[in-house]
């Protein structure tokens, strides 16, 4: 039953990661990039540590993935913050 729940959360998280590349190589400008690419690797980080964590032989290993999620997030979510700033005040000065 846990492989088939490794399989199962693995396989969505690759399918958000492969829709964020996607959307990161077909929307028009940085901004919409950014949020298919960080919404959607977040949410498919997400998945893959869920499955990861049903193959995990204690709980500290699954809370280790999920620290390490936690702060992937928080560095993600800094990164867009960062080049949606610095995409504005390019935008500003032309």
């Amino acid at each position: 039953m846990a492989d088939f729940a490794t399989y199962l959360f693995t396989g969505v998280g690759l399918f958000f990661f492969v829709a964020g590349s996607v959307g990161f190589l077909r929307f028009p400008d940085v901004f919409s990039r950014l949020h298919a690419l960080t919404k959607a690797d977040n949410l498919g980080l997400g998945f893959i540590t869920l499955g990861t964590a049903f193959q995990a032989e204690a709980w500290r290993d699954a809370a280790l993935l999920a620290l390490i999620w936690g702060l992937v997030l928080l560095a993600a979510g800094t990164v867009s913050q960062l080049i949606s700033r610095d995409a504005l005040r390019e935008r500003d000065e032309k």
